[in-house]
């Protein structure tokens, strides 16, 4: 048995680029942009192959920092062992020396006539390397940014299997995609009624072009 309560929804940073401060009534605008890019720098963008059913568009979906050394040098290049990845020796480096590079991650993400998403993660790929560990920290804090917003809440509703009963929430990012998340009886109680809830989410910038990025929900505001 299901009891439905729904509501009516309502860098690449080239040269030390600082990191911009983007206003809360523009992160719907902004965001909205995440995968649709025609920069031919950036590492992400949209497929022109979706049909007419779904839409597919690859976003960027995480960062990290790895600690590597350099090994063979080919060039103006240089390899990053253990992986053996090929980088530009932009740092004059030696075989041998201790490195840190900065890695990304994409998705794929297809979202369907009925706004349900399915998402393919890619490997981990090198783009950039570091003499220090701060250095590379710095940009990994700048291209994963956490902000606290207001989103449209589409519904709240209810499940039951037995003697187990579970509440969900279905809320709508900036981005337009909707994601379903548990919550408990005091939620679903509270989030009855409402039309936006407060949220905190993880602004995923692409490395080429800071402008674009993708909205991923890290929890509830309130």
């Amino acid at each position: 048995m299901r009891e439905n309560v729904y509501n009516t929804p309502g860098t690449g940073r080239r040269g030390g680029r600082p990191l911009r401060l983007v206003s809360l009534l523009l992160i719907a605008a902004v965001l909205v942009l995440a995968g649709c890019s025609n920069n031919p720098d950036s590492i992400f963008s949209r497929d022109s192959g979706a049909t007419t059913t779904s839409d597919v568009a690859r976003v960027p979906w995480d960062y990290r920092v790895v600690e590597g050394t350099v090994g063979d040098l080919i060039g103006s290049d240089m390899t990053i062992l253990p992986n053996n990845e090929m980088l530009p020796n932009d740092g004059n480096y030696a075989t041998g020396d201790k490195v840190y590079t900065l890695q990304y991650m994409d998705a794929e993400i297809t979202t369907d006539a009925d706004q349900k998403n399915q998402v393919r993660l890619s490997s981990w790929s090198t783009i950039k390397s570091y003499k220090d560990l701060n250095s590379a920290t710095a940009d990994l804090k700048n291209l994963k940014v956490s902000v606290t917003t207001d989103v449209d809440l589409i519904g709240v509703y209810k499940t039951k299997y037995k003697d187990k009963t579970r509440n969900f929430a279905v809320v709508e990012l900036p981005s337009g995609n909707r994601i379903k998340q548990p919550i408990d009886d005091k939620r679903y109680t509270a989030m009855a009624k409402k039309k936006t809830v407060p949220v905190v989410l993880e602004e995923v910038h692409d490395f080429a072009d800071y402008d674009l990025a993708y909205a991923k929900f890290r929890g509830w505001a309130d």
